[in-house]
């Protein structure tokens, strides 16, 4: 009797030692929450595009570019001859406002004051860092920047909502040099 409940125990101990299993998902998610936000981004893109395009085919007085960057902009002052425009570290003195899509006023100048920034070293909306790494000093130009180049699904937390783009004018003051290339 006692070897049998010594082989038995033996038996036992030996098979209930095994290694754990790796446990499966009991819900298992499909992209579908993705796929859905990247077609609902893609519209309202499209959408906001669209808007900007009306108004830029609507105003016949301004020669509009659009940028690398997926935003549009025309001058309203512009320097050809000087070639200097800020880079990286550089730093700008300049001043701009944010309208709506209708022209209704956000933040005007005087709000927003005149900004010293160095490029790309400091928080500023993404089109707007951008922009002002085309302008030169002395010059007036006019963005029209669709809501993720702007504030985006966040807004400004203030006066700017979700998904909203946006029309700035902005004057570049002037550049201090601040990146030395090197040879």
């Amino acid at each position: 009797m006692i070897r049998i409940l010594l082989f038995l125990s033996t038996f036992m101990l030996f098979f209930s030692c095994k290694a754990p299993e790796a446990r499966k998902p009991i819900n298992t998610l499909s992209g579908s929450f993705i796929d859905e936000s990247i077609s609902r981004n893609k519209k309202l893109t499209a959408v906001e595009e669209a808007k900007i395009k009306k108004i830029i085919d609507t105003d016949s007085l301004n020669n509009y570019i659009s940028s690398d960057g997926g935003f549009w902009y025309h001058y309203k002052k512009k320097d050809s001859i000087s070639t200097i425009t800020p880079e990286f570290g550089d730093v700008v003195r300049f001043n701009y406002d944010i309208k709506n899509l209708n022209g209704d006023i956000i933040y005007n100048q005087k709000e927003i004051d005149t900004v010293t920034y160095a490029i790309d070293k400091e928080e500023l909306f993404f089109g707007l860092r951008e922009g002002l790494k085309l302008m030169k000093e002395g010059e007036v130009i006019t963005f029209l920047f669709p809501s993720y180049q702007a504030y985006g699904y966040y807004g400004d937390n203030n006066k700017i909502g979700t998904n909203i783009p946006l029309i700035s004018n902005v004057t570049l003051y002037k550049i201090t040099k601040q990146s030395t290339k090197e040879n």
